[in-house]
């Protein structure tokens, strides 16, 4: 699925000297696929990244920043649609293809379709507390669920009564 992955401190980006060192560290020749959710620290340090691994170890790279969020277009917490489930769905396809000897090329190409062609919405019975924070980042009621949440635990775009709804999806 992936060669490597970079994580960042809980709810934080990596930053570039870890995706260089990523990125240097999979490249076999043949060029690296950056795979980004789209959120603003992310997409800039990997920019960064890719940017060094070009200028001094000559690898090329490509990236395609995950948007498949159909909740959230834009709004106080974001920079537009976000990553989210779709970029497990893109990693393993596209992965598959790389493991087959698709090229560079193909593998962004693929990977574009993917993304333009994905669609999902996130949504939570409960809020995440983030720990520099605290406090959850929002409350709901036992009965409420969140629609349209963000995987970092960024409200959506409403509140439902999930009582309601599951009356409604039954009828």
């Amino acid at each position: 699925m992936l060669d490597a992955a970079c994580a960042g401190e809980m709810f934080t980006s990596p930053v570039p000297d870890q995706m260089m060192a990523a990125t240097k560290a999979v490249d076999g020749g043949a060029g690296v696929l950056h795979i980004v959710k789209n959120y603003t620290g992310d997409v800039l340090n990997f920019e960064m990244a890719a940017e060094l691994a070009e200028a001094e170890a000559g690898t090329e790279v490509r990236s395609v920043v995950t948007d498949d969020d159909v909740a959230v277009q834009d709004s106080l917490f974001t920079a537009g649609r976000r990553g989210v489930g779709v970029t497990v769905l893109l990693e393993k396809i596209v992965g598959a293809a790389a493991e087959d000897g698709a090229t560079l090329d193909e593998c962004f190409n693929l990977a574009t379709r993917v993304n333009e062609q994905g669609a999902t919405m996130g949504m939570a019975l409960t809020s995440c507390t983030v720990p520099a924070a605290g406090k959850p980042t929002f409350e709901l009621a036992d009965d409420e669920m969140e629609i349209g949440i963000g995987i970092h635990g960024e409200p959506g775009r409403e509140t439902k009564g999930w009582l309601r709804l599951r009356t409604s999806l039954l009828c």
